[in-house]
């Protein structure tokens, strides 16, 4: 290609792939990269628009540009993980590029962000239906194998938290007619089998039928978030009663309670509410540690970890925010595991805890939730924040509540508006950062639960 002095001449590059996904080498001269730009800028305005995020501009925002600017990036950060499977023909989201496909506890977890704050109702329910395409004895896939497709069901949580994402859908759509005729069958099924009890690929789930908590996997499986393994060995083994598998079982049983009685359905609404109950009662009794003022990350492990923000950030708390344990758990959690990018994955004072995720693989792997902190966690901890903000009755304490609540959006704010601009990926937000001096991204370059979540607070 010749350029002449002072010539000003249009130069468009196109990256696709070949083949049934791409465009063929062929046709790639044929073309317009004007064409294509125009398409997609209209493509996200019209996304914009339907979101009516800037129509409905919230009064604390005093500059309309930059709340205009904020509303672009995140509709554009979180369109990029939304895509259409072919296997199924319904949406799904990425969990990560550049190396994850489709997570359904990624998913669920990034759903309020991604697709309900967006007024993406369809695709909502899409998503939903998509995760359930799949499921196989109460369990829904955590993935899907990246060289045959194959569903993986290395996951206790991903089908728990799914009774969370139903909720927020109900709060945000009222369409309880789509949930009775296309999810509440596979809803009920998944409490029935975790009752039952479910072994597939050695996951050993089932309910202690004296206490009315989960148990889960076995000291060579990982089936909780923090899934790490070595060589075949799991870094933060976690079998037994963890704390926020129970906190979503407690969450779970909630909401079927809460749309039975919707539906009036009082015999149902009585089961669920019965074992909630029991479940209620052996998680305070059980996973309250007094020496630490925290909860056990599993009944027997006294490590201080996020995992214990669940039991207060869900739809349903299984712990009530009136008593002085709940706080103490929200002022533990506040200051050994929070800093300005998210939550630490266990405190620095904790035997095993690695400052800095860096080396090969196996010293990354080793150090991915021993320390690390991920961004996605700051979504549960201001859920936390709101929850008992909604329940106190002092005034003043409610007042100071909420100065610590915009305290921590600003603080938010100013960190990751910058980082999406002049951090490790322009446009999104990283997985993972340091624990000790969190400044460059790590880990995944986007992470859609990173996105989600930190739009998610910015936004509300």
């Amino acid at each position: 290609m010749e350029i002449k002095p002072n010539e000003d001449k249009e130069i468009v590059f196109i990256c696709s792939l070949d083949g049934k996904y791409g465009v063929d080498i062929n046709d790639v001269t044929k073309l317009s990269g004007e064409e294509i730009i125009n398409s997609e800028l209209t493509r996200i305005n019209n996304q914009i628009d339907t979101s009516k995020l800037i129509a409905n501009k919230p009064k604390k925002f005093e500059s309309k540009e930059t709340y205009e600017d904020l509303v672009k990036k995140y509709i554009v950060a979180a369109d990029n993980f939304i895509v259409y499977k072919q296997s199924n023909k319904l949406h799904s989201v990425i969990a990560g590029y550049p190396w994850f496909n489709d997570w359904n506890r990624d998913t669920l977890v990034a759903f309020e962000g991604l697709l309900l704050v967006t007024r993406k109702y369809k695709l909502a329910e899409e998503v939903l239906l998509s995760c359930i395409d799949n499921i196989k004895q109460g369990l829904i896939p955590n993935g899907y194998s990246e060289y045959t497709g194959k569903p993986l069901y290395n996951s206790v949580d991903s089908s728990l938290l799914f009774f969370e994402a139903v909720s927020k859908y109900l709060k945000y759509t009222g369409n309880y007619e789509f949930v009775r005729d296309n999810l509440y069958k596979q809803m009920k099924s998944i409490i029935n089998n975790y009752i039952d009890g479910i072994n597939i690929d050695g996951n050993n789930i089932y309910l202690d039928d004296i206490d009315y908590l989960i148990v889960a996997g076995t000291p060579k499986t990982q089936n909780t978030w923090m899934d790490a393994k070595v060589n075949g060995t799991a870094i933060t083994p976690r079998n037994g009663k963890a704390v926020e598998i129970n906190a979503m079982w407690y969450n779970a049983l909630k909401v079927m309670q809460s749309i039975n009685q919707h539906w009036n359905k009082k015999i149902a609404q009585i089961e669920y509410a019965y074992i909630a109950k029991k479940c209620k009662k052996s998680f305070e009794k059980k996973f309250y540690n007094p020496e630490k003022k925290c909860l056990y990350d599993v009944i027997g492990d006294d490590r201080v970890r996020p995992n214990q923000i669940f039991a207060l950030s869900l739809t349903y708390p299984v712990l009530d925010w009136n008593k002085k344990e709940s706080k103490e758990v929200f002022i533990t959690v506040t200051q050994k595991l929070l800093n300005k990018y998210g939550l630490m994955t266990l405190a620095k004072d904790e035997i095993g805890f690695t400052p800095k995720y860096e080396g090969n693989p196996e010293k990354r792997d080793s150090s991915y939730h021993q320390g690390t902190t991920w961004p996605y966690l700051l979504g549960q901890y201001y859920n936390a924040l709101k929850n008992l903000i909604e329940v106190e009755e002092n005034e003043e304490r409610k007042e100071n509540l909420k100065d610590t609540l915009e305290q921590l959006k600003i603080s938010i704010a100013n960190t990751f508006t910058n980082e999406i601009v002049n951090g490790n990926t322009c446009g999104s937000i990283c997985e993972i950062y340091d624990a000790i001096n969190p400044k460059q991204g790590k880990g995944a370059f986007a992470q859609a639960w990173s996105v989600a979540e930190i739009f998610r607070i910015l936004l509300d």
